[in-house]
């Protein structure tokens, strides 16, 4: 039987050691790679393309969905988790598995037979999905990452001047920097505060701290001036929106 090719992911050196000693117990298991950080695992998938991660979900800097969403491609994942009542709604759906705090070298043994069975069928979930249905209703990012080759970008949603769709991808003006993700706009306004993002042209999202006026320049036609001068079209939905906003 071919070996399943595994990633251990998780901050804790006691956790990945007990997941370490239960995986060595099955023969037709290898451990390519244990990652301390949600850095080293986007880097070690990316490098070694394994069958199977197991992820923890509760690390600093950045978090097991995060790690998700910039790996980008279709990945089978068990999750490790202490304690979400959100995530574990997800992990139920979506996942291959999730192993709750502290777990049995039986119970582990159950997500590796779920995660053949599943590669054996193949029924990857869309990460975009996965991560969608793990964050709580209502609530917003506060911080978008973008993966650019080896190096990850990190913008705070605060300081995003505007958001431009570019055929299949979105720019994110920030600081007279543009950072292209592999997303829809919709996508994206779904993922940011309304109060503070509104979608003034089918290409455009604007942050409305950035604006500094509204500039008529032909019948029932206007532009966003921003504070740094950029101008972008604002449609009549988009000045609608605009103007309930204000």
């Amino acid at each position: 039987m071919k070996k399943l090719r595994v990633v251990v992911v998780d901050d804790e050196a006691l956790a990945r050691s007990i997941l370490r000693e239960y995986l060595e117990e099955h023969t037709d298991v290898e451990i390519v790679a244990e990652c301390t950080n949600g850095f080293e695992a986007v880097k070690a998938v990316a490098d070694l393309t394994p069958d199977l991660l197991f992820l923890d979900i509760q690390m600093p800097r950045l978090d097991g969905f995060e790690v998700l969403e910039l790996i980008g491609a279709e990945v089978n994942v068990v999750f490790v988790t202490a304690y979400d009542k959100y995530a574990v709604r997800a992990f139920e759906v979506h996942a291959v598995d999730y192993l709750l705090k502290p777990f049995s070298a039986e119970r582990l043994g159950e997500a590796l037979a779920q995660a053949r069975s599943k590669i054996a069928k193949p029924q990857a979930v869309p990460i975009a999905t996965l991560t969608a249905a793990a964050r709580p209703e209502g609530t917003r990012i506060e911080r978008v990452l973008i993966r650019d080759g080896a190096q990850v970008n990190v913008i705070p949603v605060s300081k995003i001047d505007y958001v431009e769709a570019q055929d299949d991808y979105v720019s994110y003006r920030s600081e007279g920097k543009q950072f292209l993700k592999q997303q829809t706009l919709a996508q994206a306004e779904t993922t940011l505060d309304p109060a503070r993002f509104v979608r003034i042209h089918r290409s455009y999202i604007l942050n409305v701290d950035r604006l500094a006026k509204l500039e008529l320049y032909a019948k029932d036609s206007y532009a966003a001036i921003l504070r740094d001068g950029t101008r972008l079209p604002v449609s009549r939905t988009g000045y609608s929106r605009l103007s309930a906003l204000l």
